[in-house]
């Protein structure tokens, strides 16, 4: 028995072998032809776009991909938030980022900005990025839940927190870079265009000289957060993880996309709620 299911696939591998090798002739024979000639030669430029473009259909081509970001927890006693890292523009340029898990926008303070702080903050200059492109209200990347209005450009969003702070500005497209999580060893650079705010007026808790933040990464449910739009460009699935050390150090890491590891205990979510939501059935201490 054990050495009929053994052979049976090496009979059929063999059949499908004989049968590609008898019409092999038969179809249509097209010849292979060099994307480059010999005779003409790219420079560092050219060849790195051809490279870029290469891996754009890589990465395409699969939705299985992650991105792994570290996550930091800030220096001030009285906030205690967590941020993490993006590279932004072309040249990239680094932002801390809060990370918050219930608003939707993800926004860095521009170099017009009203109310910001001036001390330890990054702006972020569109002028200064070849690849940043301000979004008009027909970008078909935008939706009917982004504030639009008839005639306006740019697109203009508003955004405000729990605590009375708010933030507005303009949406703006421009490339964040980030490594692909390929597997436990291997990690690509790469880099995407996204959608995010460009916030030119600041109030509230978030205006303050001590708080000085570059920006807030929203992760609620919104249809721009930075994970669906990688979802959209076929990147990696809707899904991301956010581990927070409970440590005095604090930090942790932040997975955009599917990284599935063993041992993981899931607990749906319910759905009709507009935050991240479970239903709770004991709790137990010491238990």
């Amino acid at each position: 028995m054990d050495k009929t299911w053994i052979s049976l696939p090496r009979l059929i591998i063999v059949a499908i072998f004989v049968m590609v090798w008898g019409y092999e002739y038969e179809g249509t024979v097209r010849p292979l032809k060099r994307m480059i000639p010999p005779s003409h030669e790219l420079d560092l430029t050219q060849l790195g776009a051809f490279d870029s473009a290469r891996h754009g259909r890589m990465l395409q081509s699969h939705v299985h991909g992650a991105f792994s970001f570290p996550v930091e927890r800030g220096t001030n006693p009285i906030s205690r938030i967590y941020y993490t890292t993006l590279q932004i523009g072309t040249p990239p340029r680094e932002f801390n980022v809060v990370i918050d898990t219930g608003s939707d926008v993800l926004w860095v303070s521009c170099i017009s900005c009203v109310g910001c702080p001036l001390q330890n903050v990054t702006f972020f200059d569109p002028g200064a990025s070849s690849s940043a492109v301000k979004l008009a209200c027909s970008d078909k990347r935008c939706f009917s839940d982004l504030h639009k209005k008839s005639g306006c450009s740019p697109l203009e969003y508003k955004v405000e927190y729990s605590d009375g702070s708010f933030t507005s500005g303009y949406y703006i497209s421009d490339l964040i870079s980030f490594e692909t999580v390929m597997s436990s060893n291997l990690t690509v650079k790469s880099s995407a265009p996204f959608v995010f705010g460009c916030s030119n007026l600041h109030a509230g808790l978030i205006s303050l000289p001590e708080t000085s933040i570059h920006g807030i990464v929203g992760l609620g449910k919104g249809r721009l957060l930075v994970v669906s739009q990688l979802s959209s460009q076929r990147l990696a699935p809707e899904v991301f993880s956010l581990c927070l050390s409970g440590g005095q150090e604090g930090g942790g890491v932040i997975i955009l996309g599917e990284n599935r590891l063993p041992n993981t205990v899931y607990t749906p979510l319910v759905r009709s709620q507009t935050h991240y939501n479970v239903n709770l059935k004991t709790f137990a201490v010491n238990d």
